[in-house]
């Protein structure tokens, strides 16, 4: 993937034509000198019959010019209309901008997607800053099931959206390898153990996990110490068996992950907190305390819903509503211990001396109630300078022709990824995960996600992928003008870069150019509300519009790609196809999705 610096897209170029007059502006004393025009933006309308792009230059800098937002859009629009790219300017409403850009402009935008090609859709606008994206952090104690997987893949597909979009990403994976349910992964795999040396041990006790991928953990532990942990009291047996059933946990994690194709750089241990050289727990709560952020003092009780941790004694307490919390929370609890609030704290610290300020968490449904403790303290170890934004995965609904899908034996109680995964492939897994807005629940139908039609979005977008390609083969069939025609698609792109692409004046030919000359401008969008989803709905609509042209070929002769009678129009509309293609593989990439270049 090439790293060098993105060529401005379509509309970052007319927004820095708006910016330059109101410069202009400045400068005739229209504008005040020093006004912000930071909001302003350009945007495709919401109405094509509007126009192309739309811009609320006049409606943001109205209030600081002391003008009425429609006179200041006449302002604007005045000078925009005598641009070399605009064909007309509107202004609406209250004083927004519409402008209609010449068709020539689209052909120019089709020459960038060839001249960029897998750059295409790149951007710079992460200026390489340092973003950490912690995401799945499961508790290590079985297989990953279907619920982690929405995350897994929420995470992962953001994280290389911020790459893509310019920013230095680094993934990670936060290890809760410490507190009560590890201990009881050490008794279960201690109960297993036992069975691996030849005893009944009859029903799993309640409180104890159930499924039997914990047999292996039992055989591995009577493998490497034979009978002796037996003679051992708890104290002593518990942490072995705890470690080796967390090493053999993470490397089945690691397995599942890696069946989605999702792999992380950096796996930081809960515990490593407190056992390590220093206890990085306890410097956290001294470094806000000597911030005047940590107090000795009781909670009031709490009114309406009970807060989890609500003890009513004195107690050391994190000054959380001095950073927007609703109330201050506990650091440790009645017997000494650290609160995990306490360890997150100190974790997230670990992140911030690490060069990180901001910071992305993808979380369960459950945890909503823990953001704004966790942001508050962010903004108490850093002054206010770090950014935590937590993205909330909603559940996930397993169903097979609507009906929900019964447990796995293995597992105990839960469905497991890596069933899910070898049932229908991880391309099925990564997108439809995708197609679905992550704090929203998603129906996923182990039936509709692998069958071969339009309702299938992945299987309509992969195959807006391999029509291309069969399309580039049947003009090498059909047409000795294009026999020389490379079926390798960096090659092709050079052959195609002088087409005539003015030719491509058919109202659902710019229809998709209009699309493709979107596609930077999705990214980035996409990457600074960190939602990937918006990827997987922009290539469905493309592969949709793709489709439907193709469709359309079959009623219209003239409108097919293939024109057997005219070389130089059959160039230019391939060109079209080449670019699609490449737009489809590189939003695939994305989400971490193949993009194979024949359906079978």
């Amino acid at each position: 993937m090439t790293t060098s610096a993105p060529t401005p897209h379509l509309f970052a170029n007319v927004l820095a034509r708006v910016h330059a007059i109101c410069n202009d502006l400045i400068t005739d004393g229209v504008l005040p000198a020093g006004i912000d025009l930071s909001r302003i933006v350009v945007e495709p309308t919401k109405d094509a019959s509007h126009g192309d792009m739309a811009s609320n230059a006049a409606m943001v800098l109205a209030k600081e010019a002391k003008a009425k937002p429609r006179d200041l859009a006449d302002a604007i629009a005045a000078k925009l209309r005598a641009d070399d790219l605009i064909t007309s300017v509107d202004v609406a409403g209250p004083g927004f901008i519409n402008l209609t850009l010449k068709t020539t402009v689209w052909a120019d935008a089709l020459r960038a997607v060839l001249r960029d090609g897998d750059s295409y859709g790149r951007s710079a606008i992460g200026g390489g800053e340092k973003v950490n994206v912690e995401y799945v952090s499961a508790n290590p104690t079985g297989p990953m099931h279907v619920g982690h997987c929405r995350g897994a893949v929420f995470g992962d597909a953001l994280a290389s959206l911020l790459d893509i979009a310019g920013f230095g990403v680094t993934r990670e994976y936060y290890i809760n390898d410490a507190g009560a349910q590890v201990d009881v992964l050490g008794r279960s795999a201690f109960l297993r153990y036992r069975e691996a040396l030849g005893e009944a041990i009859g029903e799993i006790p309640e409180g104890l996990y159930p499924g039997d991928y914990l047999q292996p953990v039992g055989q591995a532990l009577a493998a490497e110490h034979g009978a002796a942990l037996k003679d051992m009291p708890e104290e002593q047996w518990l942490p072995i068996t705890r470690a080796k059933a967390i090493d053999m946990m993470m490397e089945m994690i690691k397995g599942d992950l890696a069946a989605l194709n999702i792999s992380h750089e950096m796996f930081f241990s809960e515990r490593s907190l407190i056992t390590g050289a220093t206890d990085q727990v306890g410097a956290t709560i001294d470094f806000l305390r000597a911030k005047g952020d940590v107090y000795e003092g009781r909670l009031p009780p709490p009114k309406g819903k009970p807060i989890d941790d609500y003890e009513d004694r004195e107690q050391t307490l994190f000054r959380a509503t001095a950073y927007g919390d609703d109330v201050d929370r506990p650091l440790l609890k009645s017997n000494g211990g650290y609160t995990y609030f306490a360890s997150d704290i100190a974790y997230h610290k670990t992140k911030v001396d690490r060069g990180f300020r901001s910071m992305v968490d993808v979380w369960g449904a459950d945890h909503g109630g823990y953001i704004k403790r966790v942001q508050a303290a962010i903004k108490a170890v850093t002054d206010g300078k770090g950014d935590l934004d937590v993205k909330i995965v909603q559940l996930v609904k397993l169903l097979r022709n609507g009906e929900p899908v019964k447990m796995s034996k293995r597992s105990g109680d839960f469905v497991t990824l890596r069933e899910v995964v070898d049932e229908v492939g991880s391309d099925a897994v990564r997108f439809m995960m995708l197609f679905r807005k992550n704090d929203a629940v998603l129906d996923f139908d182990l039936a509709k996600v692998i069958e071969q039609s339009k309702d299938n979005p992945v299987f309509y977008v992969q195959y807006g992928h391999a029509r291309g390609h069969s399309i580039f083969r049947n003009a090498r069939e059909q047409m000795p003008e294009v026999a020389d025609l490379p079926l390798e698609s960096a090659a092709r792109t050079a052959y195609l870069k002088d087409a005539a692409m003015e030719r491509l004046d058919d109202p659902a030919e710019l229809s998709l150019l209009r699309q493709l000359a979107l596609y930077p401008r999705m990214i980035e969008a996409a990457a600074t509300a960190h939602e990937p989803h918006r990827i997987a709905f922009y290539l469905y609509d493309l592969a949709s519009a793709f489709h439907a042209h193709w469709t359309q070929g079959r009623d219209a002769p003239h409108l097919r790609f293939i024109i057997t009678n005219d070389a130089e129009l059959t160039k230019a509309r391939l060109a079209l196809v080449q670019s699609i293609v490449s737009v489809l593989r590189s939003g695939l990439a994305v989400l971490g999705v193949s993009a194979p270049n024949e359906m079978r």
